[in-house]
């Protein structure tokens, strides 16, 4: 490798992209066009990085293997950072194998970890931590144990495991001031900055107030009956009652927790669960049969009893019940807290992010976007989306594991 390759790789490594541009800007060699890709994509061009990255990988010849295997290892890096979440895992996981048996431990290290940051991403989070436990810790630069332990505190966020994800953020941190990488020691006090906003409201005995995700931890084990909204499920302690896939009963049971220990109406069930404005006998039927169908889910957890104007719900046994609920209730909260990462997402990801079509997607976008709640960037198959994280907004820490609530 020649002296000018050389030091615009070192000035990569540094995050000083300029540097190396000033190097290899006119050389249209293999290893110059992969050092012009990594540098654009650190300058945040990331089409333009994909494009370099892919004409290097086709520029080295078919022997050699061990370069060709690290551009498609970037170019994957880059497919992630520009949130296209279609990106061919195969060839990452086939480069990976290829560099660990030529001997470039960093560089597989780096692959696997790669592949374990988009399984966080799409809510896989056991496939996510598996990837993770079977990478060398010592085969990584302190760059890439940044992002391990990013990735590790991502993790043990989404499983609401708030001190695990604080230790890993503390270990980042000492990380990524060794890597002295600007932008990479602002991601990591980004992540710890999430962790003191609120994830979640109590709503409880008709008061409420917001909650960070430490009290959520310390909240769950409680000896209380949990309707969490920001999950769609009950829970009293190591039971767990899923409704994500059943709308109108956890409707029920959230109205029902909310006016705990009071009883509600029948007509503000029908208005909650049904979107009822005028009630007649085939909708007070139909509330009498969902309400017993939730009342069979919650045998031994809870009861539902009718009285004069409505039903109301009791726990079994000397608790209470309290709801948990997102900062800010919005219909599209899911989708609007993926956004709020400060990445420009395309619809094909977050469809595949949150288990919806595209379709879907696509129609939630354009709903926000009319409220001016997103920004689209460019037109056609090559549109983005993104929007800035606003205080008090949708909060990512808690959304579903998958997204789809599966």
């Amino acid at each position: 490798m020649d002296q000018l390759i050389t030091t615009a790789a070192r000035a990569l490594a540094l995050g000083d992209p300029l540097a190396a541009l000033n190097r290899v800007a006119l050389r249209e060699d293999a290893p110059a066009l992969a050092l012009r890709g990594i540098a654009m994509a650190q300058l945040g061009e990331l089409e333009r990085a994909r494009q370099l990255l892919r004409q290097a990988g086709r520029s080295f010849g078919q022997k050699e293997v061990l370069a060709r295997a690290r551009c498609a290892v970037a170019e994957a890096e880059v497919a992630f950072a520009a949130r296209d979440l279609s990106w061919p895992t195969r060839a990452l996981a086939a480069a990976a194998e290829v560099l660990e048996t030529t001997g470039d431990r960093a560089n597989a290290a780096h692959a696997r970890l790669l592949e374990a940051r988009r399984l966080l991403l799409i809510g896989r989070l056991d496939d996510a931590d598996a990837k993770l436990s079977g990478i060398e810790l010592a085969a990584l630069p302190p760059a890439q144990r940044a992002l391990l332990e990013l990735t590790i505190a991502g993790i043990a966020m989404r499983r609401i495991e708030a001190r695990k994800a604080r230790a890993a953020l503390g270990r980042a941190e000492e990380a990524a001031r060794w890597a002295r990488i600007p932008a990479l020691e602002a991601e990591v006090g980004l992540a710890r900055d999430a962790l003191d906003v609120p994830a979640a409201r109590i709503v409880a005995r008709g008061e409420e107030r917001p909650l960070v995700l430490e009290e959520v931890e310390d909240l769950l084990p409680a000896p209380h009956l949990v309707i969490d909204a920001c999950r769609n499920m009950l829970r009293r302690g190591s039971t767990q009652i899923p409704l994500a896939s059943r709308p109108v009963l956890f409707a029920l049971a959230r109205t029902l927790g909310e006016a705990w220990p009071g009883d509600v109406p029948r007509d503000i069930l029908l208005a909650r669960a049904f979107g009822a404005r005028f009630v007649d006998e085939s909708h007070r039927a139909r509330l009498r049969v969902e309400i017993g169908r939730l009342r069979r889910l919650l045998s031994g957890v809870a009861n539902i009893e009718a009285t004069g104007k409505g039903f109301i719900l009791s726990p079994v046994g000397d608790i209470g019940i309290i709801v948990l609920a997102r900062p800010v209730e919005e219909e599209h909260a899911t989708l609007l807290a993926l956004l709020t990462d400060g990445e420009a997402w395309s619809s094909s990801a977050l469809a595949l992010a949150m288990g919806a079509s595209q379709r879907t997607i696509q129609r939630a976008l354009e709903e926000l976007a009319a409220e001016g709640k997103v920004t689209g960037i460019g037109r056609g198959r090559s549109q983005r989306w993104t929007t800035p994280p606003l205080p008090g907004f949708a909060t990512a820490l808690l959304l579903p594991a998958p997204f789809s609530g599966g």
